[in-house]
């Protein structure tokens, strides 16, 4: 009963996060229907709705996470490039690579001196950096998506938290209904 009442209590003191309505745990099924004015079956199908709600929330939220996940050995690895050019910039040795040019066509080529590097930013969108630019450009990016990626995870586990609370008052509120239909079954008189 204290956890129960612990866990209604905290709940009741976040309401929401980043747009994420927070579930509240229904310790008593009676009062919480009478308070929110709602039968068994509209409160049922409210709780419902909701987990769809959430669900739909967190796929959109894992497709961010993906994303994210894929984009982050992107950018560490544009960081190892602009800094392999810089370290073969200072020596008199032509750097030799091979880049894709389109899907599966490769090119081999030899850079020398480089000054600027030119990085895609999306959108159709290429511009030319130096290299100690393209480089805080890129830790910059790099710390942005790694920030924002730590709040994704966040999010998910107050959604998943959200999900087993939803999940449990629905159970409750079922489990009420089943209860009380047998009191009332019990309590009529049988015709023989």
């Amino acid at each position: 009963m204290a956890a129960a009442a612990e866990c209604s209590s905290y709940t009741g003191e976040v309401t929401e996060r980043r747009g994420i309505p927070a579930a509240s745990f229904v310790q008593d099924v009676q009062s919480y229907l009478s308070q929110s004015g709602l039968d068994v079956n509209s409160a049922l199908a409210f709780l419902q709705e909701r987990l769809q709600q959430y669900r739909v929330v967190e796929m959109k939220l894992l497709a961010q996470q993906r994303d994210l996940q894929a984009k982050i050995p992107d950018i560490e690895k544009c960081l190892d490039i602009v800094a392999t050019l810089q370290a073969k910039k200072d020596s008199s040795e032509a750097l030799v690579a091979d880049f894709e040019v389109s899907e599966g066509i490769y090119s081999r080529a030899k850079i020398e001196d480089a000054e600027s590097v030119c990085l895609w930013l999306g959108a159709n969108v290429m511009l030319q950096y130096s290299c100690e630019e393209a480089t805080a450009l890129l830790q910059t990016n790099l710390e942005n998506a790694k920030a924002s990626l730590e709040v994704l995870v966040a999010d998910l586990q107050f959604l998943r938290d959200q999900v087993t609370i939803t999940q449990v008052t629905t159970a409750r509120v079922y489990n009420w209904d089943v209860h009380q239909r047998r009191v009332r079954q019990a309590t009529t008189p049988k015709e023989s």
